[in-house]
Parts: C-alpha cells; sequence; structure tokens
C-alpha cells in the first residue's frame, strides 16, 4: 500500500498502487554519475547488452518499408507463426498461433489477463515477495492480490499445499513466475502440473509469468503449456531477446478466452507496435538464437561469480537461483533496514542495489536484490566495494 498522501479528486486506486522504490535510488544512482562518481548499478532488472545486431536490422528494414501502422489487435500473422514455432521448437507444443496475442511488453499481456480473469474484488494468489506490477494492475482492475509468504524451504514459490491454506471463496486463480523475479527460482513440470490440479480443482485459473525462459542455468524451463493446456502464459520480448526498449510481449490462451482478450486489445491499446513487431521477426533466426545463447552463458558466469562470492561475505542465499539475472539475498545478518543498508553502499561505495520493499512485505526489510547485469570485472569490483562497505556499515 502506498504512503503517499492522498490528493482529492484523484482516483484511489492511484494512490494505493505504489511506486517503484527502486526508481528513487536510481535517480540518486545518476545524481551521483552526474557528480563524477563511478557507480556500478545491479539495481535496475534490465540486461546490459543492446538489441542484437540481426533485430535492429530487421526494425531498420521496416521503418525503411513503411511498416509504421497499426496492426491487428492480436498482431502480425507472421510473427504468431513465429513465436508458435518457438514453442514447437524449444518445447514441442503445437500452440495454435490463433491462441497467441502480441502485446505491448509483458505488461500488456498481464493487463489483458488480469482483466478477462479478475472482476472487482477477487483474487489471484501471488507469491510475496514477487514481481509489484503483478499486484499494481490487479489493483488497476479493481481486484486484488492475496499474497502468500513464501521462503526458501519451497524455493520462494506457490505450492499446492499454500494454495489450500490460502484459497477462499474470493480466490479466482494464481499467479505464479517461473523463473521468478526476484529470486530467479524455477517451477519444475511437476510442481506446475501439482499447482495446475489444485487450481483447477477449486475451479481456478493458473496464470504462468514465463518472462525469463531462455536465462536458465544448468536446466531448461518447463512451460506450463507443457503440462495444463488451458493455462495463460505471460511472455516478453524484453529478456531473453533483449528487446526492452521496443515494448514488446505476449499472451497464449485457451482458445475460448481469445475473442474476448482481442476485444479488451483492441480497447486498450489497438495493437502492439508495429515496427517493433516486425523487428521481432528476426529473434527466431539462427543467427540471433546464436547471439542470444552467447549471452545467456555469459550471465551464466556472472551468477556463478557473484554468487558465491556474495555468499562469503555473509549475505545468505540458501536457495540457488536457475533463472533471470538475480540474486535475492537475506542481510540479516547485518541489519533489518534494508533501505539503509541499500542507501548506505550507494552513498559510500557507489554500489546500487534494490531493497526487499518493492517485491513485497515478507520479511522484505531483510532482504535485498543484485541484478547481475554487468560484465564480470565489474561485478569484481562491486564486491571489493561490498566488502570494504561492510567493514563500516554501523
Amino acid at each position: 500500500m502506498s504512503t503517499l498522501p492522498h490528493t482529492p479528486g484523484y482516483s484511489r486506486r492511484s494512490h494505493e498502487i505504489a511506486p517503484f522504490h527502486v526508481m528513487s535510488l536510481l535517480a540518486r544512482a545518476q545524481a551521483l554519475e552526474q557528480a563524477g562518481h563511478d557507480v556500478i548499478h545491479l539495481e535496475i532488472g534490465e540486461p546490459d547488452f543492446t538489441t542484437a545486431e540481426p533485430v535492429v536490422r530487421a526494425g531498420q528494414a521496416a521503418l525503411a518499408a513503411g511498416h509504421t501502422r497499426y496492426t491487428a489487435a492480436r498482431g502480425l500473422p507472421a510473427l504468431r507463426q513465429a513465436i508458435s514455432g518457438f514453442y514447437r521448437s524449444h518445447y514441442g507444443l503445437d500452440i495454435d498461433p490463433e491462441r497467441i496475442l502480441v502485446t505491448p511488453g509483458g505488461s500488456g499481456a498481464l493487463l489483458l489477463a488480469s482483466s478477462l480473469l479478475v472482476d472487482p474484488g477477487r483474487h489471484w494468489l501471488l507469491a510475496d515477495p514477487g514481481y509489484p506490477c503483478n499486484r499494481h494492475f490487479l489493483r488497476l482492475v479493481e481486484g486484488g492480490a492475496q499474497l502468500v509468504p513464501v521462503g526458501p524451504e519451497t524455493a520462494y514459490q506457490l505450492t499446492p499445499s499454500l494454495v489450500q491454506q490460502h484459497w477462499n471463496a474470493d480466490s479466482v486463480g494464481a499467479l505464479v513466475a517461473s523463473p521468478a523475479n526476484p529470486t530467479g527460482t524455477v517451477l519444475s513440470a511437476d510442481e506446475l502440473a501439482a499447482l495446475s490440479a489444485s487450481l483447477h480443482a477449486r475451479g481456478g485459473h493458473l496464470v504462468v509469468d514465463e518472462i525469463y525462459h531462455g536465462l536458465t542455468y544448468g536446466l531448461d524451463a518447463a512451460s506450463v503449456l507443457q503440462v495444463d493446456d488451458s493455462a495463460f502464459v505471460l511472455n516478453s520480448f524484453s529478456k531473453y531477446f533483449g528487446m526492452t526498449g521496443w515494448r514488446l510481449g505476449w499472451l497464449v490462451a485457451p482458445p475460448a478466452a481469445v475473442p474476448d482478450l482481442e476485444k479488451l486489445a483492441q480497447n486498450l491499446y489497438i495493437s502492439a507496435s508495429s515496427i517493433a513487431q516486425h523487428a521481432a521477426l528476426a529473434c527466431f533466426s539462427d543467427e540471433a538464437m546464436a547471439i542470444f545463447e552467447q549471452r545467456r552463458q555469459a550471465f551464466q558466469q556472472r551468477r556463478d561469480f557473484l554468487l558465491p562470492a556474495l555468499r562469503e561475505l555473509g549475505f545468505r542465499i540458501e536457495v540457488e537461483p536457475k533463472g533471470a539475472f538475480y540474486l535475492y539475498a537475506d542481510v540479516s545478518a547485518f541489519t533489518d533496514d534494508a533501505q539503509a543498508f541499500c542507501a548506505h553502499f550507494l552513498e559510500t561505495e557507489h554500489v546500487a542495489f534494490t531493497p526487499g520493499l518493492d517485491f513485497g512485505f515478507h520479511r522484505s526489510n531483510q532482504h535485498v536484490r543484485l541484478a547481475y547485469t554487468q560484465e564480470v570485472p565489474r561485478l569484481q569490483e562491486a564486491v571489493e566495494r561490498i566488502a570494504r562497505g561492510l567493514k563500516h556499515f554501523r
């Protein structure tokens, strides 16, 4: 819940949707940089790689060819066909392109799913900690989030047992993320199947955020569609495909849901960016895929350096993250005020990372998130600075 003062005449929902606390930290980091300080940025959940050259070329070609008009609300048929082919080659799934809606970022997919599935006063179950926009979108549609405290004992994920404990008359489904932000943990096919069975037994929907698929280490993340063809899947071109600023994502939905989702898309945003859609077609080329794999390997090397280095310093990371590019660390050995902890390292050592408050409420003051979106030499420098800063943290 936001602590900002309520402005008379503005909606209650706008008051109750909290800001990204990390943005004020980012603003301070940028001010320090403008003052001449070298800041190491581990706070923002964005790959440090620029968009791959094959994708850039395709976007430039789309502009030159005049592909600047609206597309159909569900997206370019060619792109939906390409996404369907991606499910076939990576998961062995035959997903009808008619079930795929191309959206303005993964956020557009979340907006569609929450608008379709949640009536005012009803809610989804969500893990706490989790990505904050999930609960904020639910508030936007006058629904809600039943936040379920989770910890390392369940790899920070919902389980059938937790669904049973927290389900009530106003519950209509659950949203889980695999790999998850901020923890990087992954749900196995068996775990997804068990969650699906638990929800379907209660007449609920399962929505899965698969936005970090492709960025996994030592395993391939299972898609929920391999075990539950009726699930709703959110995905994005931002993370694995490196197209953050292009704002492009997609939603896979059961066939019966598509007409209503298309109607919502027509009214909420008309269509996703036509230029971004034409550019994204190049994501599935062999040339681009080779680049994405090189980048995935780079992220794994970064994780494999930073995880043991932070543990050596006393940060507790009890569950090894298998995906995404985050470490969610328990800092209770040092403090019970994660915001002050982050501020200390930003101001004294010029290393920026995110307090747990951005991701929920369960033990949030004792956790921080670090994004390994810097090259290994920069991460080495960050660890040296953090080690130095710990010596004089009060």
